[in-house]
């Protein structure tokens, strides 16, 4: 057996913080109590119902993840978080229409006790939103330190022995990493003087990482990955991963393509579509919301099927991505793909997906999960980059010079391999003789 990490039991309660309390925050909190009181399953959420091999094959043991490493239970669990509408989380998930009256109205006492704090927000970010409740503050250090008093008042009033962050909120407007992203000290200098690159996103992140707060991001915003925050994550040992929950037709994508380059099928086009009616949807209509959106979606394909490897199969290939907003369609987004294939002897065929999915049940489960394992880095001593959980992200942040994994196949390998490693248990690498 290999060498064991040491890893702090998960003692207490935890606090699952999250920037942004819409559709998919209160369906993720929705979800919880309602699992808790025995009115629905985790279906979708490794760290609940995932099984994985631990030894040789032979032995034929596969044992629930919770039962290999320490996960912290979801009984133990506090919800809070900032939004820029002062609804409760029972206001917000009636109002988002993802789940069923019936089922809120039985947990409408504990959704009715949670409310958000003010956010830190700029309509400049997301011009088609616009809410009140929110925090006043003449830098985007004020704000930052605003932020962390929040997190510390949270800690306190929930009596919560550790802490996780996960972004929840809208897709800003695309930025480019620029010189004010590459150390600490210019990031803080740029948030001292307001700089436009500085996002609320990052200010979040600032702020938990500066705690020593585990980190997600669920959105393809920069947020936390730039140098800086990267830098900062090391220096206060805390665990960050993002970025862009993996959720419906990227999903698919993931799934797919891995397939059909395992075949070696050439692929000439793959047209996507999306309508979504929700305030996610509302928001990715302005085009300058939806360039971060785009950037985050295009480059899942060029790193699973690398084209500068097989040129005669991928080296042309044509990718489109469009989202359409469609209010009546509300959370049930519609992702519709045509794949344009070609086989032996260049013949041409054509697979067509249609996804009839609902976004925030989809997202919910990566919410949480997200929580727990980087609650579960952090008890073991992890910091910085947590690549292995490239599984749950669109746009996975990677180490600088490192492509980010997307073949969803090989990032569920990269994760078991180091819940593994965590449990102290050998790694599966389907060499040798591992089925002995």
């Amino acid at each position: 057996m290999a060498k064991k990490l040491k890893v702090e039991k998960p003692k207490g309660k935890l606090g699952i913080l999250m920037p942004g309390m819409g559709a998919v925050a209160t369906t993720a909190i929705a979800g919880v109590i309602a699992v808790n009181k025995g009115l629905g399953l985790p279906i979708g959420s490794l760290t609940q119902m995932g099984r994985m091999r631990v030894g040789k094959r032979t032995a034929n043991n596969q044992p629930l993840i919770k039962d290999i490493v320490p996960l912290q239970s979801l009984k133990n669990v506090v919800f809070g978080g900032w939004d820029i509408f002062d609804d409760t989380v029972y206001e917000s998930a009636m109002h988002a229409k993802v789940l069923d009256e019936s089922l809120l109205k039985k947990i409408k006492p504990q959704l009715s006790e949670i409310k958000p704090m003010k956010a830190v927000f700029d309509h400049e970010y997301v011009k088609r939103l616009d809410g009140k409740h929110i925090k006043k503050g003449k830098t985007k250090m004020e704000l930052a330190t605003a932020l962390m008093k929040d997190i510390e008042k949270f800690r306190k009033e929930n009596n919560c022995d550790r802490l996780v962050m996960v972004w929840c909120g809208s897709t800003e407007i695309y930025i480019k990493e620029s010189e004010v992203h590459q150390s600490l000290a210019s990031l803080e200098k740029a948030m001292e003087e307001n700089h436009p690159d500085v996002p609320p996103s990052m200010l979040y992140a600032y702020a938990a990482i500066k705690m020593g707060v585990p980190y997600a991001n669920g959105a393809p915003n920069l947020s936390c990955d730039i140098p800086a925050l990267v830098e900062l994550a090391k220096k206060t040992g805390t665990p960050i991963a993002g970025k862009d929950f993996k959720t419906g037709q990227t999903l698919m994508k993931t799934i797919l393509a891995p397939g059909l380059k395992a075949r070696v099928i050439g692929i000439e086009g793959w047209y996507s579509t999306n309508i979504l009616g929700n305030r996610d949807g509302e928001v990715l209509a302005d085009p300058d919301n939806f360039k971060t959106k785009e950037v985050s979606k295009l480059g899942v394909l060029e790193e699973i099927l690398e084209p500068q490897l097989y040129p005669e199969l991928y080296g042309d290939l044509y990718h489109l991505v469009r989202i359409n907003y469609y209010p009546p369609r509300g959370d049930n987004k519609e992702g519709w793909d045509n794949i344009d294939i070609r086989g032996w002897l260049n013949y041409p065929m054509q697979i067509k997906v249609d996804f009839l999915c609902r976004d925030s049940i989809l997202a919910a489960p990566l919410v949480i999960d997200l929580a727990i394992f980087l609650d579960l880095a952090k008890r073991a001593g992890m910091s910085g980059i947590q690549e292995w959980l490239s599984f749950y992200l669109k746009s996975p942040q990677a180490p600088k010079g490192v492509h980010p994994i997307h073949d969803i196949f090989k990032q569920l390998n990269k994760l078991e391999n180091t819940l593994r490693h965590i449990a102290g248990e050998e790694l599966i690498t389907n060499l040798g003789l591992d089925y002995q």
